[in-house]
């Protein structure tokens, strides 16, 4: 085999490795489960939270902050909290699953693009208009004593 071919099918494995590395997971460590990934009213720990640890990662904001029937864009960790009934929390990646844009409004019960107008339902992210096609992929949460934290 030639030296040019053996660069070219060598550079191709090392790609198909890194897609395949980059592909493998969705982030989502449940492994199934609620598709919200997130807890209601009753403001609960994770499961396997320790007691004594501080629920979640990263408080995102207050329960208070994030209106019933709307919802709150957080650019910088690329999430979207929405409350579709008073004391359900819900949260979702923040990037369309379009175009990859982030979202910028959550209004009328739908968490909004600006890219190109596609809209994903406050409740399950599903797509309301497109041209997405794919619903928004949720993220974990922990609500626990009126804080919402990431994780």
């Amino acid at each position: 085999m030639n030296a040019r071919r053996r660069t070219v099918l060598t550079a191709g494995a090392a790609g198909a490795a890194a897609l395949v590395t980059g592909c493998g997971s969705s982030g989502d460590e449940s492994g199934g489960g609620d598709a919200s990934g997130t807890p209601t009213a009753s403001d609960t720990a994770s499961p396997g939270a320790s007691p004594d640890a501080s629920p979640g990662g990263d408080e995102l904001a207050a329960t208070g902050d994030i209106p019933v029937g709307g919802g709150t864009i957080f650019k910088e960790q690329k999430v979207v909290v929405t409350q579709p009934e008073e004391g359900e929390f819900k949260a979702f990646s923040a990037v369309c699953t379009h175009a990859q844009c982030l979202v910028s409004t959550v209004s009328d019960g739908t968490i909004n693009c600006p890219c190109h107008g596609s809209k994903f339902s406050i409740t399950d992210a599903a797509v309301e208009a497109g041209p997405a096609t794919r619903p928004l992929p949720a993220e974990q949460i922990t609500v626990s004593g009126g804080a919402i934290r990431l994780g």
